[in-house]
């Protein structure tokens, strides 16, 4: 169910975080940068996930300021995240683990600082400003942030599974 007011909100945050920081932390590095059957390594999801709180703040700043907001990027639709996600990996390919994490940590404070300093009606009283969507910011972060902590964790996790079955 998703967070209905800052409290909830910044709860959920904190929770997932730590979660997902704990398996970050957990994470052998021989699986950072393995990839798995679709291409895609531990660096990739950590990298996505620290991009799409990104996206979510500068879709935020810009509807506040008035100026058009892209969703999720210019030039993409709605349904043609699975491009957008393939072209980010590309960019990000030469980043290291240790830049992805570092990003991940900083949009994740930054993330938090936001909605510290929002109220419940500037996070769940409107559709964000700017969004064509019935979304409020606070389930646009929510999004952005927590659901994406949740996915990621899950993602790992079953990662280090397979990778210890496969390596007893």
């Amino acid at each position: 169910m998703p967070a209905t007011s800052k409290q909830e909100l910044l709860e959920v945050t904190q929770k997932e975080w730590v979660k997902l920081s704990e398996v970050l932390a957990e994470l052998p590095a021989m699986l950072r940068l393995e990839k798995d059957t679709d291409g895609i390594s531990a660096k990739d999801i950590v990298g996505h996930r620290a991009h799409w709180i990104e996206l979510f703040l500068g879709w935020y700043r810009d509807g506040q300021a008035g100026n058009p907001v892209h969703i999720p990027a210019e030039g993409y639709k709605w349904s043609e995240t699975a491009r957008y996600n393939a072209d980010l990996r590309d960019r990000q390919a030469g980043f290291s683990w240790v830049s992805v994490t570092a990003m991940l940590e900083a949009n994740h404070s930054e993330l938090l600082a936001l909605i510290e300093n929002l109220s419940d009606k500037d996070l769940y009283g409107s559709p964000m400003k700017g969004s064509r969507s019935k979304w409020t910011a606070g389930r646009f972060a929510e999004a952005a942030g927590p659901s994406h902590y949740r996915s990621a964790a899950k993602y790992l996790k079953k990662r280090m599974r397979a990778a210890k079955a496969e390596r007893p």
